[in-house]
C-alpha cells in the first residue's frame, strides 16, 4: 500500500505532488530509465506539449508490461531543457494522472542526449 507524506507542519507541495510516498508490504518495484520523446518508428515530435503526451504514453506502455498502472507511481523525476516548458510539461503530468499525487522532482538542464529531445521522465511504480 502506498501513502502521502505531506506534513502539516512544512509548507504544502508546490504543485500537484506530494512531499513523499510511503509504500508498505510492496509485491513488486519498478523503476525506469529515463523515458524519452521517441516514437516506436525513431521520430521525436517537435512541440513540447506533443513531447511530454508521448513520454507519459511511453511509460504508460511500461507499466502496462510490468502489470502496473498509472497509479502505482510513488515518485517522478522529470528533466526539462527549457523553464519556459514547465508550464506545458506540469500540465500534461497533471492530466494523465488527475488526482494521483506521487513524489515529484521537476530539475531544468542545459541539455539531454538528443538535441531534439526537451523532456525525460523517470519513474518508481510500486504495488
Amino acid at each position: 500500500m502506498n501513502y502521502q507524506i505531506n506534513p502539516r507542519v512544512i509548507s504544502p507541495p508546490a504543485a500537484n505532488y506530494s512531499h513523499a510516498v510511503l509504500s508498505t508490504n510492496p509485491e513488486k518495484i519498478l523503476h525506469t530509465s529515463g523515458v524519452v520523446p521517441v516514437t516506436n518508428d525513431g521520430s521525436t515530435p517537435v512541440a513540447i506539449h506533443d513531447q511530454a503526451d508521448l513520454v507519459w504514453l511511453n511509460i504508460t506502455e511500461i507499466l502496462r508490461e510490468a502489470h502496473l498502472e498509472l497509479s502505482n507511481i510513488v515518485s517522478i523525476t522529470t528533466y526539462v531543457v527549457s523553464g519556459n516548458d514547465l508550464g506545458e510539461v506540469m500540465k500534461s503530468r497533471d492530466q494523465q494522472l488527475g488526482d494521483h499525487k506521487p513524489a515529484s522532482t521537476l530539475v531544468v538542464v542545459p541539455k539531454l542526449a538528443k538535441e531534439e529531445w526537451k523532456v525525460e521522465i523517470a519513474v518508481v511504480a510500486v504495488k
